[in-house]
């Protein structure tokens, strides 16, 4: 039943289509990317929905999770058939790529079948010219009674035609009835015949459901289908019909019908697609011929991987510094003269300049680098990369029992553990998917990041982007070594095989990266203004009771840190101030960089009884030291492959956390310090999740004990390995 509309001059458009069509490249077109972001009712899986003015009416679209069939095998196409019948919006969009007509279009079948108005945008079609397609729009339009507009979502062509055709197609229809796809006498005389068979023991059946929708479902024996109208299987062998359709084509009737839609769709494309006489060579084949390369295609994987955090270190370093010194001075220094001019006690500017702005100051320093990181991520995704990054790893997985499918996963990992533990459940296989859920959390995401660039800015400054791209590509080697270590024994037998779309090469948009990143990067900000800026605020306390504390090693955070660091002695960072951080770097891997802040912060009640340059003086500072940020990062645009890097250490003492982070610890135990933070157990969320998708907390407990002992282990050989060589 559709859901009352707010405004009854709303229509409501559903957007569908196969995955990598350019679905939410036209829905960010279309309502200029204003999105609405949720869950879908009883799941985790992200819905979007986006409103916007077209005219005199209010247009509310909703995008349906990428699929290729409505017979449902997967939490995605379920989504996206359950939607559509049971809501019933007001005209469908199938988004089809241009390019790939004949797989496409078996999907476009599926939808006239609701008996819902559908408009068929013809995406991509400049990737169609540049190939020498000629596509016959007004007569794919007849043939399938839809409405076909080509479009360019990209760069918004077309889009205006589309939403008239949309508008036009939700408006009653008075002429001569809407042509409908013909599958053969046989089960068209089935579709006419089912209601009547069913009637007797299924009264008004029919007019719950789409008539002819239903009617084909029985037929193909859909199994989601008959259990959610309460007619059993055995029940469909008896029926006239479906009896019938048995004799002459055989049981699989699944099959047939499979089999008759792909026979349409070819035929359809036959009548309406002229190719070239000569085809040549496409980019993509030609690109693909390396990156897919039996043995180039992990050194190129690993070489793009390695550019990312170079680009991302080398870019957004100057920045990086800017903040940190802009928060550890400029700015904590006028808060606290604030403050004190406002008569607060010193417990409350010390609140505010050590906790507040220490804390979540610091973790917003590492913003340039978060978004650096996704737009690069981004990129490579929407370039079509990532999915041949899936295709290397399955063949190099597959030697140790795990397939691409569990590295899509992993893959989303990069960005934040979270969505990437969800993302298990496209896995068929429930041991694949715990498995896959346990390897994730080694990979790095974004909230690692903080850390890395702290360190590698203070002792490897000339190599950083090596030591950093060193750092992931260790959490993607120790999935795989734990990944055959599961297989071989919580997780034996065989995996299945790995099947996926290559999309074409292209250039993202401008408008499709920023989108993207956006949505990749908001959440570490939400996060430091939510529960890192109370996390800050709770550690500040932890850090000054018992009221009146002299030392910060003899608070409560000092004393637990005390307790746990003989723990971390034989890694080469057994102080209490590392020990603490790792602490509360359970909850929230960002918060680790936020406690040492605040750990290693000078005390503000007495800084600020110390003389304040005006604000005018630190004002300028701030421009001043800002410009020659922005010099810094245009001359390392020119030298990213060059020899120094941005802070090679010729600056002298650098003010903040970085200082007290060079004083601390050593080159080796630096590096320790990072690999542990990499491979220690997963933070609150993550876990919170794991339990969440599988209903357990057995995967999420193993997670954590597993993690915890790789972390310490691996740590342990790394420095106690580099002391041995001399080089502690």
């Amino acid at each position: 039943m559709k859901e009352p509309l707010a405004n009854a001059n709303e229509l409501v458009v559903a957007v569908a289509g196969n995955p990598n069509a350019g679905k939410s490249t036209l829905i960010n077109a279309l309502a200029d990317a204003r999105l609405h972001v949720g869950n879908w009712p009883g799941v985790t899986v992200e819905k979007k929905t986006a409103d916007f003015r077209y005219r005199d009416r209010w247009i509310k679209l909703v995008d349906l999770p990428g699929t290729y069939s409505l017979s449902p095998h997967s939490q995605e196409e379920i989504i996206a058939r359950d939607y559509l019948v049971r809501e019933r919006p007001d005209v469908i969009i199938d988004v089809v790529d241009a390019t790939n007509l004949e797989r496409n279009l078996y999907f476009t079948l599926q939808l006239l079948e609701l008996d819902i108005p559908v408009v068929v945008a013809l995406n991509m079609m400049d990737e169609a010219e540049d190939k020498g397609l000629v596509i016959d729009t007004g007569a794919m339009a007849v043939m399938l009674g839809a409405g076909v507009v080509p479009t360019v979502a990209s760069r918004g062509e077309g889009l205006d035609r589309l939403i008239e055709t949309v508008v036009a197609a939700a408006e009653p229809f008075h002429g001569e009835e809407r042509r409908k796809i013909q599958y053969g006498s046989d089960v068209e005389d089935a579709v006419r015949r089912l209601p009547a068979d069913l009637e007797a023991d299924h009264a008004g059946l029919f007019e719950a459901y789409p008539r002819r929708w239903l009617a084909l479902k029985i037929i193909e024996g859909d199994g989601e289908v008959l259990r959610d109208v309460g007619i059993r299987e055995d029940d469909t062998g008896r029926l006239q019909a479906t009896r019938h359709l048995r004799e002459n084509h055989g049981e699989d009737l699944e099959s047939v019908m499979a089999d008759l839609r792909y026979g349409l769709a070819a035929g359809l494309v036959r009548e309406v697609l002229k190719k070239p006489e000569k085809r040549k060579r496409e980019m993509t084949e030609r690109i693909d011929a390396v990156v897919l390369n039996r043995y180039l295609g992990l050194p190129v994987f690993f070489l793009a991987m390695w550019l990312v955090f170079k680009l991302t270190f080398d870019l957004t370093a100057p920045f990086t510094d800017w903040i940190d010194q802009s928060a550890s001075g400029s700015i904590r220094r006028q808060a606290s003269a604030l403050l004190v001019w406002l008569s607060a006690p010193d417990w409350t500017v010390s609140l505010a300049a050590d906790g507040v702005i220490a804390g979540v100051g610091m973790v917003l320093t590492f913003v340039p680098a978060i978004f650096a990181m996704m737009f690069f991520i981004t990129f490579l995704e929407g370039s079509g990369y990532m999915a041949r990054a899936a295709f290397v790893m399955d063949r190099a997985m597959h030697a140790i029992g795990l397939h691409g499918r569990s590295f899509i996963p992993m893959l989303l990992g990069f960005g934040c553990n979270v969505p990437a533990i969800y993302a298990t459940r496209t896995l068929e296989n429930p041991g694949d998917k715990a498995l896959t859920a346990l390897l994730v959390p080694l990979m790095s995401c974004g909230a690692r990041l903080p850390v890395y660039v702290v360190f590698t800015g203070a002792f490897f400054a000339g190599y950083a982007g090596t030591v950093l791209w060193s750092i992931y590509v260790l959490g993607i080697v120790m999935a795989v070594v734990m990944g055959l270590v599961f297989k071989r024994t919580l997780f034996r037998g065989e995996s299945p095989l790995f099947i996926m779309e290559l999309p074409p090469y292209r250039m993202p948009t401008a408008q499709s990266l920023a989108v993207h990143t956006w949505e990749k990067g908001k959440h570490f900000l939400v996060k430091a203004g939510t529960y890192i800026l109370a996390v800050s605020v709770f550690v500040w306390f932890l850090l000054n009771l018992p009221w009146g504390v002299a030392q910060k090693a003899d608070s409560y955070l000092g004393k637990a840190g005390r307790a746990v660091a003989p723990v971390f002695a034989p890694l080469g960072f057994g102080t209490w101030e590392a020990s603490a951080s790792l602490i509360s770097g359970v909850i929230a891997k960002e918060i680790v960089v936020g406690t040492m802040a605040e750990v290693y912060a000078e005390n503000s009640e007495k800084k600020g009884k110390e003389a304040i340059p005006p604000l005018a003086d630190d004002l300028k500072e701030l421009g001043a030291s800002f410009l020659a940020a922005c010099r810094e990062a245009g001359r390392n645009v020119v030298l990213t492959f060059g020899v120094a890097s941005l802070t090679t250490g010729e600056e002298g003492e650098q003010p903040g956390l970085r200082a007290a982070v060079e004083r601390a610890f050593t080159p080796l135990s630096a590096y320790a310090f990072m690999i542990f933070v990499l491979l220690y157990m997963p933070c609150v969320v993550v876990i919170v999740a794991m339990r969440q998708e599988f209903g357990t907390w057995k995967w999420a407990v193993l997670a954590v004990l597993y993690q915890t002992v790789l972390a310490w282990g691996t740590a342990f050989l790394v420095y106690q390995g580099g002391a041995l060589l001399g080089l502690a």
